[in-house]
């Protein structure tokens, strides 16, 4: 490689590392906060991006996705070792049972009938996890954390709500429903890739 050549690809590559070093920034999504880092099971998370979820219009939830470094597409974000988080606080009361069947409709919207029967044991737990909460007024926080020692764990403030769900297939599954080739709302699915 020619001296100018190698130089070039070397000051590439040092500005390539510096940016992907760069910590996230924070995010206000409609008043609310997202900080650009967070712990989870013991593991620095990086904001990889945040949003708004509409509907007819009307704000509903903003959303902030916490990952262990930056990924720009689904499935980059599926096959990432280690913690994750989905933070979501709403901006509009919500009943339970409003919330918790939407979810199981994105789940159903971004799965075959197949892969969404391998799934049912475990959404209907979730689902029952969500209806227990009764109420989501708004501002309240909701936590999707994947933890890899024990699961994906539902989390109401700052309280766990039901058992950790096993299985990351699981996790991946409630990803789909942002992040999916059918997400809730395309313009929140690119603000959590980093892209919006």
């Amino acid at each position: 490689m020619q001296p100018i050549l190698r130089r070039a690809f070397v000051a590439a590559s040092l500005t390539t590392a510096l940016f992907a070093a760069l910590p996230a920034h924070a995010a206000d999504v409609a008043g609310v906060r997202f900080d650009d880092r967070s712990t989870v099971a013991g593991s620095d998370l990086a904001l990889n991006g945040a949003g708004l979820r509409t509907r007819f219009m009307l704000k509903v939830y903003a959303m902030g996705l916490y990952l262990p470094r930056h990924a720009d597409t689904p499935d980059a974000i599926a096959t990432l070792a280690g913690p994750k988080r989905i933070q979501i606080v709403t901006l509009r009361d919500l009943t339970a049972e409003q919330f918790a069947d939407a979810l199981v409709e994105g789940l159903k919207k971004n799965h075959s009938e197949a892969e969404f029967a391998k799934l049912q044991a475990r959404s209907d737990e979730f689902r029952n996890a969500l209806l227990a909460i009764k109420a989501a007024p708004a501002g309240t926080q909701i936590r999707l954390e994947w933890l890899p020692a024990s699961g994906t764990r539902l989390s109401v403030g700052n309280d766990a709500r039901g058992k950790d769900i096993p299985g990351e297939d699981f996790y991946r599954a409630l990803l789909r429903i942002w992040l999916g080739d059918k997400p809730v709302d395309a313009d929140l699915k690119n603000a959590l890739l980093g892209k919006g």
